[in-house]
């Protein structure tokens, strides 16, 4: 099965557009066990960080109240440690995105999925493939 570490950007484009490819993630993750998701306790602090800014709580909409869904996903998701910082890879401009790299080779992760640009072109960190939602969906079929 394969084994993936989501960027926060994809719990929130999942939690403002449902029915777009991150929320069709979710949908697969938490209906079908699709997939194995990976999260680390810096990934869950950022997540949350990032739910409660308020122009994101503002463009969430339908019935999904972020924190009992998030609640479901930490149940379900296989938890890694935090592992020590790697040195920022050659084209990684934000040592933030560094926690996604550093937990995906803890967990023995084949993908890291974002929409972070920066984050994509890196296309591939010590064996750790990068991919848009859209990518991965299409890779479980």
């Amino acid at each position: 099965m394969l084994r993936a570490i989501l960027d926060a950007n994809v719990y929130v484009s999942a939690a403002v557009r449902p029915e777009g490819p991150p929320g069709r993630l979710f949908a697969r993750f938490l209906g079908e066990a699709a997939f194995v998701l990976l999260i680390s306790p810096s990934i869950i602090e950022e997540i949350g960080r990032v739910f409660a800014y308020p122009l994101v709580k503002k463009c969430i909409r339908g019935p999904i109240a972020p924190e009992l869904w998030l609640e479901d996903i930490l149940l379900l998701a296989d938890l890694v440690e935090d592992s020590a910082p790697l040195v920022l890879p050659d084209g990684l401009d934000d040592p933030g995105d560094v926690k996604y790299l550093c937990a995906a080779v803890a967990g023995r992760a084949a993908f890291v999925v974002t929409g972070d640009r920066h984050l994509l072109t890196l296309v591939e960190h010590q064996g750790v493939r990068i991919v848009t939602p859209r990518a991965f969906l299409d890779l479980l079929g």
